[in-house]
């Protein structure tokens, strides 16, 4: 089980966000999510926004911390990565 989180770097809301990502399958990502009270409504397509003030409790739940670059090319070489392109349709 690898559950990924970057650094955040992504405002909005008055708040820094990051990306929860898992570089093995939706399934554990959606576990790992509800295990550790990520709203269903963060998740988008390949990952979860969550905002920075929670990633100390998914790292101590095991998320390991990586940077954006690492989280995307793991997400790539995992076949769950969604493209942007591909999300408006």
């Amino acid at each position: 089980m690898t559950v990924l989180v970057d650094e955040p770097l992504w405002p909005a809301h008055g708040r820094l966000w990051a990306h929860l990502v898992s570089d093995t399958s939706l399934d554990e990502l959606h576990a790992f999510a509800t295990a550790n009270d990520v709203p269903a409504r963060a998740f988008d397509l390949d990952h979860y926004d969550v905002p920075e003030e929670i990633i100390p409790r998914l790292v101590a739940a095991g998320a390991q911390p990586v940077q954006g670059k690492e989280l995307v090319r793991r997400l790539i070489a995992s076949g769950l990565r969604i493209r942007g392109r591909d999300r408006l349709r």
